[in-house]
């Protein structure tokens, strides 16, 4: 029998700390779009099911890349990048290490960063996370926004303190601590002109968490990677952890697609030499046969974390495509044992597959009948399986998982009468703009997503409904716009250009309610329209292989949700 979709309706506690009140419309000017719900169900790739003990890879469905996590006593604390989706840095809660709530954002107010002028796939890189002496510290990257800093909390769901600037080059910072002391490494140039493109080393420094500054010399501790003969690429993503008196030292290597890898070396101390691990890579997936039935590829940058019972476990970034190396929903979180053999850690042994199904680690599960996290109103949404969703706008907040584009200096929508409010923003693609854009993560390659909106275009160009954006360039926008002066429900694609393109449209009443449909079959999508009880297709099979980061690039997954934009607002 198919596994049930577990449904939710929720209203929980937002983060984008702002006050939404007050509009006036102006002459000849659309009014706010009004959309009513969305709703969203999903389908996990693997049809395997999950039994008593067992757990589904990936824990965090979609868009949740370089994950790091710390353990604080019985509590495990994960934290993904977010690049310039704002708000940013997610960081969710486990007990065991499989299922997770998401309890915050730890950039969640536009004066701790700034993303202006920044790509969709630019901004926050690779956080880290730990805890030291009652507070937890994350350490991270703002690529051409900033460069590296800390942030800190005494509470992990937030409020993070703005950020304290760090003054060295590079990017993927992690913090070390040795009882009192703290040290910084990371991915900087190396101490020598690069011998080839792609050629990086990993350094430490020491940190003065007390006085929030970096102090000493740095110590280049890796140049280029396990074997610089063999001009590997990209070394990133270092984390240092201490076992019967070695110092680990793990890393990715290789980049990010395809010929991505998790790799380790060892030190008696600290700053080195460190040995390569004569079996590396402990983590890759790049020897198999891609054409394998529900492939998961790329799979690196690892955190290796050690259990309150003793054992070993780590979370690591990896991809699940529908076809080749197509996959539009991003890099999502794993998570699998670690092994020791002879002094050395394994995640997995090469050429075995990922699993889409494994034990659990031996960890007491959450209990259901357990009061909710704090700011959490209903039961935690799945974040692993087949799931949906329903959000019909009738809280005082959105939930934490809705995310915009670029850092927003205005407000730009609010929640009213059981609906969500949005006024007209910049366009997508206008990198000095903040679009009045607020998405879901798209978590499964197959995947239904709705809403049902209240709008009329006013004049030519005015538009409102769904988008799906992959990046600035590669995006799509379903829904009411006017065309020659008549109201039409209209489909445009933008397919890595700096233009839209028109697929689709029909003549469309706007004078009630309309249901807009994506329905999401890997690199296909359909689009249905619903309008007084009538249900019609506007485009099916369309190619959405534009969406994939094949495609359009970069770092990040599909974002779908209400947008609105009207030229002459």
């Amino acid at each position: 029998m198919p596994h049930r979709p577990r449904t939710f309706r929720f209203s929980t506690a937002i983060l984008l700390s702002m006050s939404l009140s007050g509009f006036a419309v102006a002459p000849a000017q659309a009014a706010p779009a009004r959309f009513e719900r969305f709703t969203y169900q999903g389908q996990a790739t693997d049809p395997r099911p999950v039994r008593p003990g067992d757990y589904r890879n990936p824990i965090l469905s979609g868009y949740y890349p370089d994950p790091a996590v710390t353990r604080v006593g019985d509590d495990y604390y994960l934290v993904n990048s977010s690049f310039a989706h704002f708000p940013g840095l997610p960081i969710f809660r486990s007990k065991d290490l499989v299922n997770w709530t998401q309890i915050g954002n730890a950039i969640d107010r536009p004066e701790q960063l700034d993303f202006t002028g920044r790509h969709i796939s630019q901004a926050v890189f690779a956080p880290d996370i730990s805890f030291h002496d009652g507070l937890f510290y994350i350490v991270n990257t703002c690529v051409e926004c900033g460069g590296n800093f800390v942030i800190t909390a005494s509470n992990p769901a937030g409020p993070w303190s703005n950020p304290i600037w760090l003054p060295f080059e590079g990017i993927d910072p992690s913090l070390y601590w040795e009882g009192d002391r703290a040290y910084i490494v990371n991915n900087r140039a190396p101490d020598e002109t690069p011998r080839y493109a792609g050629h990086r080393a990993i350094w430490i420094q020491e940190y003065d968490w007390r006085a929030g500054r970096m102090v000493g010399p740095g110590t280049q501790l890796i140049n280029g990677g396990v074997d610089i003969s063999k001009k590997p690429v990209w070394i990133e993503g270092p984390h240092i952890f201490r076992k019967d008196g070695y110092y680990y030292l793990t890393a990715a290597e290789g980049g990010t697609s395809v010929n991505h890898s998790q790799v380790v070396l060892r030190a008696r101390d600290l700053r080195g030499p460190y040995v390569p691990f004569a079996g590396n890579p402990i983590l890759t997936q790049r020897d198999l046969d891609p054409a394998r039935p529900h492939p998961i590829g790329s799979a690196g940058h690892a955190t290796l974390i050690e259990t309150q019972a003793g054992d070993w476990w780590a979370t690591f970034l990896a991809v699940r495509p529908y076809a080749g190396d197509y996959y539009n929903i991003g890099r999502e979180t794993f998570l699998l044992p670690v092994t020791w053999q002879d002094g050395w850690p394994i995640i997995l042994p090469q050429g075995q597959a990922i699993p889409h199904v494994a034990t659990a680690p031996r960890l007491p599960a959450p209990s259901r009948s357990a009061p909710p996290s704090p700011g959490q109103a209903e039961p935690p949404l799945p974040t692993s399986g087949d799931f949906a969703y329903r959000d019909e706008f009738d809280g005082k907040a959105l939930s934490m998982q809705w995310i915009g584009i670029r850092t927003p200096r205005h407000p730009f929508y609010r929640l009213a009468g059981g609906a969500l409010e949005l006024d007209s923003g910049a366009p997508i693609g206008d990198l000095n703009g903040v679009p009045a854009f607020i998405g879901r993560r798209q978590q499964h390659a197959t995947a239904t997503i709705s809403t049902t909106l209240r709008y009329t275009p006013v004049t030519d160009g005015d538009r409102a409904g769904l988008a799906a954006v992959q990046s600035d360039r590669s995006n799509l926008f379903f829904g009411l716009t006017r065309l020659s002066g008549k109201p039409v429900v209209a489909l445009y694609t933008r397919d890595a250009a700096d233009a839209d393109t028109l697929v689709a449209a029909a003549p469309v009443r706007t004078n009630g309610p309309v249901t807009l449909t994506m329905r999401i079959t890997g690199g296909t999508m359909a689009f249905d329209y619903g309008v007084g009880g009538k249900t019609r297709t506007l485009k099916a099979d369309m190619d959405a292989t534009l969406l994939s980061t094949k495609k359009a690039g970069g770092f990040v997954g599909t974002v779908v949700g209400p947008y609105h934009y009207a030229p002459g607002a």
